[in-house]
């Protein structure tokens, strides 16, 4: 089933293959038709409806010259089933996290509100009366090292 499910998203995994399986939901088409809105060559697109065969998609028949292709909608259903195996755990897991977040809620209700502080939207203001202090600057020295030692010392 993994090679199965990998041969299927690979083939789903293309615009362009994508683009002419939805061509094929509306119903029976010929190649020549499915090829119209690319510009793509006879081979591109026949390497296309290859892997789009290889993976169960579609289905090519004979008509005569024609060769018309159809989508098969059943082979979409191992990813389905992947996809919802995976969806149903993530509800379960998003479930649990909604319960635990209600059960914590009530309890961080009965705690003290911190102390509010009302929120300014203006430019903080410029107090030019004071300079501000900071560190001090430290005098900068050279360093150096040693050949010899690998040391560094100062000059």
């Amino acid at each position: 089933m993994p090679t199965e499910l990998s041969t299927l998203f690979s083939a789903l995994a293309d615009p362009t293959r994508r683009a002419i399986l939805a061509r094929l939901s509306q119903g029976e088409a010929p190649v020549k038709e499915l090829a119209a809105p690319f510009d793509l060559s006879g081979p591109a697109i026949t390497k296309h409806l290859n892997v789009l065969e290889r993976a169960g998609l579609i289905s090519r028949g004979r008509e005569g010259q024609l060769r018309p292709c159809r989508l098969e909608p059943r082979a979409l259903a191992p990813a389905a089933e992947w996809i919802d195996h995976y969806r149903r755990m993530w509800e379960e897991r998003l479930d649990r996290l909604d319960a635990y977040l209600k059960s914590v809620t009530p309890a961080a209700a009965a705690l003290p509100a911190p102390p509010s502080k009302p929120i300014s939207r203006a430019a903080p203001s410029v107090d030019t009366a004071k300079p501000k202090t900071g560190p001090k600057p430290v005098a900068k020295t050279a360093r150096r090292a040693d050949p010899k030692t690998h040391r560094i010392t100062r000059t």
